[in-house]
């Protein structure tokens, strides 16, 4: 757990994050972050029961809801401590290979059942911060980015 290896092979080799707990209000964290890992050209699949799309992303009212044929690489937790066991639950049975847990959110025996599982797990940490302190570079738009971005190259030119 927390294996800085771990979070960053993670982090460079995921294309899709979803982030369960992702709130459609701009100032919430889980916003703020879904909307930069997208900047960072990761597919953001939002979950949330209340709302049917976030930052034009189809949303889905649970992890168990995303249609099999979605491959998730990482699971962002933003939510309470005792709700991560269903979250957990759900991520093992999809076979996603890691789960962030955000700042503040912290269940133990969901890591062990997480791990046990062979699931990665950063427990109490920020995939943002985890990302720039890394170092990580951006996804190459046309490799997995947001639908209707124009491919761009590393100059900025387009492909």
């Amino acid at each position: 757990m927390n294996d800085p290896a771990r979070i960053r092979a993670a982090l460079e080799s995921a294309r899709t994050v979803a982030v369960v707990g992702c709130s459609p209000n701009p100032d919430r964290p889980s916003n703020e972050i879904a909307r930069y890992l997208q900047r960072q050209g990761y597919r953001v699949v939002p979950i949330n029961p209340g709302h049917p799309e976030i930052l034009g992303e189809r949303c889905y009212p649970s992890l168990a809801a995303v249609p099999e044929e979605v491959a998730i690489d990482i699971v962002d937790v933003f939510r309470r401590s005792e709700f991560v066991a269903e979250v957990a639950a759900q991520t093992i049975a999809r076979k996603v290979p890691f789960l962030f847990m955000q700042l503040g959110v912290v269940d133990a025996a969901s890591a062990r059942l997480l791990e046990e599982a062979g699931t990665g797990v950063a427990m109490d940490h920020c995939i943002l911060v985890e990302h720039r302190r890394l170092g990580i570079p951006p996804k190459s738009r046309n490799a997995g980015g947001a639908p209707g971005v124009t491919p761009m190259s590393r100059n900025g030119m387009k492909d």
